[in-house]
């Protein structure tokens, strides 16, 4: 199943949203998509339901973030109405993805790029969504570490018809070069546009996207 994108331009996701005011000004500086942390080991981390109100109401495509969920886990969060797609960040198996797209909604696999063995199997997921996020031991995301480009090269090479989403260490300031350098489809943010874990700047997410127009122009 695709995600709704928009055409001829790379999309923005803003991604750790745990407030209304924090997706409000991200969806003003022009984001596409936010995504909600549903992982309880990060300061970012929500419960999706009591926030439900807020989030239904936000005109942009929204994308539940789980990391290493119960099949239980991931049905439940599918099933809600106000939630667009799912995003595995963990390390879930091609099973489990499988799985996980079985309930309905699309999804986006995440994959820690150490080193180019780490998305040999990515058309394997049950998705064309591909997000490649810097590798860091122990963490799943969210840690301002800028993924390898010569791996985000390499993975093109290997699965050209897959859909990238890159993530890892994009801030304002590099996110123009970012994308001039290895045009990815999705560009995606959380640590990059903070003031602290969990709270965004608003105007680093308008220097951000900025920059992605600009450099996607």
């Amino acid at each position: 199943m695709s995600i709704a994108l928009p055409a001829g331009r790379v999309a923005v996701k803003i991604c750790g949203i745990t407030n209304e005011d924090d997706a409000r000004a991200a969806i003003e500086a022009g984001a596409d998509l936010l995504g909600f942390n549903t992982w309880p080991g990060t300061k970012r981390h929500i419960v999706l339901e009591n926030h439900a109100g807020w989030i239904a109401a936000l005109p942009v495509v929204k994308v539940a973030l789980l990391v290493n969920a119960t099949t239980a886990e991931m049905a439940a969060t599918a099933a809600l109405p106000f939630i667009d797609a799912l995003q595995l960040h963990g390390d879930e198996d091609a099973a489990e993805c499988a799985r996980a797209a079985a309930f309905g909604k699309p999804i986006v696999k995440a994959i820690r790029a150490r080193d180019a063995a780490a998305f040999t199997n990515a058309d394997t997921f049950s998705t064309e969504h591909i997000l490649l996020d810097a590798h860091v031991p122990g963490a799943f995301g969210g840690t301002g570490a800028r993924v390898d480009f010569a791996l985000v090269r390499e993975f093109q090479s290997q699965h050209p018809k897959l859909t990238l989403w890159l993530a890892g260490g994009l801030t304002p300031e590099n996110v123009a070069d970012a994308v001039k350098t290895v045009r990815p489809r999705v560009v995606d943010v959380s640590s990059g546009v903070e003031t602290t874990q969990g709270r965004k700047d608003f105007a680093k997410m308008r220097a951000f996207i900025a920059g992605v127009r600009e450099a996607g122009a």
